[in-house]
């Protein structure tokens, strides 16, 4: 399964990943404003990974 996504996919899947978990960090520190700003990126992360795979897609047509 793991095979149909690449280095790229990874990387942002991580990237969102760990800025969910460090949210959540900071928001049991307290810190809610950060924790929420934080924790925003996440689909921005992602909403950012469709936007290449369908730019990519694009450019193979």
């Amino acid at each position: 399964m793991l095979k149909k996504f690449s280095t790229t996919d990874k990387l942002l899947f991580i990237s969102a990943f760990l800025s969910l978990i460090f949210s959540e960090i900071l928001y049991f520190k307290g810190e809610a404003n950060a924790a929420i700003f934080i924790g925003i990126w996440v689909p921005s992360i992602l909403a950012f990974g469709i936007y290449l795979k369908l730019v990519n897609n694009n450019k193979n047509d």
